[in-house]
């Protein structure tokens, strides 16, 4: 299985699961709090990575490629939109929805993901894959008309399509910057995006959870947002973005089957039906096949990365043959075939 496909998955299961501990924790934490501690734990977490990491590298290409300058605009509209509105908006979201019927309609990020890459940051797209997408968005609305009250708008389910928003932006920026240190970039956005809300819930006088809830809360977020997050910049590096949504897509079914096993929740006709339009959806995405002749233009850029077909360059420093390793590097146009996604290699015209 491809490498990026395993860091999406991976990314789906770490962060699907975090979606009911989520909701256990919101009876107990103000939904902005809880915001903040969820990216605050993550980015702790991470620091703690960097850090030993960066101790035990033998050298500076033993490392993964640092964050430039140029990357700074693309990270702080990521955090804007992923880290500060975007867990706020869930955590209002699952104050008014049952866990699993959120856990499901998390799936419409996948979706939104993909329509901006395609239409705005003009990632290639074929019948299939739309297809699989037109599924998803099916099964979201069934599901949302499933939850809705008798009377009035379901604020809930718009929370989280909301949310799910704000997240599909966060992919698409993230995106320009995935050749850089995966870990620098989710360390950073959760530290800032947890001392955000965290400072807008001690403005709005919110109270501060015991440290039980605060510490599970923490360690919630270092695992489904911290982690998730890593795994889930490496797939966008070898995916591309619609891709690593669609993937991503299976996250909300992990949250959903936890919910119903330890919340005892009884979802009813319309939430087994959306499963069905969803997994179909995915499904389709997981079979697609991309194979066709391409041209690799010049580029330079720096990156983690072994020497295959698409690294065949020189070193102005003395190698001693480790690989994987990072460092800025030039790739010479190439015209050739073979099955491929739209990486960071893969940005060509069709």
């Amino acid at each position: 299985m491809h490498k990026g496909v395993v860091y999406a998955l991976l990314a789906a299961a770490t962060f699907g699961a975090s979606t009911p501990f989520s909701k256990m924790l919101v009876g107990q934490i103000a939904p902005v709090t809880l915001a903040g501690l969820l990216y605050l734990g993550s980015g702790l977490g991470l620091l703690v990575w960097f850090v030993i990491r960066a101790v035990s590298a033998r050298s500076a290409q033993d490392a993964s490629a640092r964050l430039t300058r140029q990357d700074l605009p693309w990270l702080g509209g990521a955090i804007i939109f992923g880290g500060i509105a975007g867990p706020v908006l869930l955590m209002v979201g699952l104050t008014l929805t049952p866990a699993s019927s959120a856990s499901l309609l998390l799936n419409m990020e996948g979706v939104l993901t993909s329509l901006l890459a395609w239409f705005v940051f003009r990632e290639n797209f074929d019948r299939r894959i739309f297809l699989g997408m037109v599924l998803i968005v099916a099964g979201g609305v069934v599901l949302s008309w499933g939850e809705r009250p008798e009377l009035g708008v379901p604020w809930g389910a718009i929370a989280i399509v909301a949310a799910c928003l704000c997240w599909a932006i966060d992919n698409n920026l993230t995106r320009k910057i995935s050749a850089s240190d995966a870990v620098q970039i989710a360390g950073i956005k959760g530290l800032v995006a947890g001392a955000v809300n965290l400072s807008i819930a001690w403005v709005l006088a919110l109270p501060m959870p015991a440290l039980p809830s605060a510490t599970m809360a923490a360690v919630v977020g270092f695992c489904g947002y911290g982690l998730s997050l890593v795994l889930f910049v490496l797939a966008l590096r070898n995916l591309g973005t619609a891709r690593t949504g669609a993937y991503f897509s299976a996250a909300p079914f992990v949250g959903a089957a936890i919910s119903l096993a330890m919340l005892g929740e009884a979802p009813g006709g319309a939430f087994w039906l959306a499963s069905a339009l969803m997994g179909a959806g995915i499904w389709l995405h997981l079979t697609e096949k991309h194979d066709h002749l391409h041209t690799h233009e010049a580029m330079a850029h720096s990156h983690r990365h072994v020497h295959d077909e698409h690294h065949r360059h020189e070193h102005d420093f003395a190698w001693d043959g480790t690989e994987p390793h990072a460092h800025p590097h030039r790739h010479a146009p190439m015209t050739h075939a073979h099955s491929h996604y739209p990486d960071i290699h893969h940005q060509h015209k069709h």
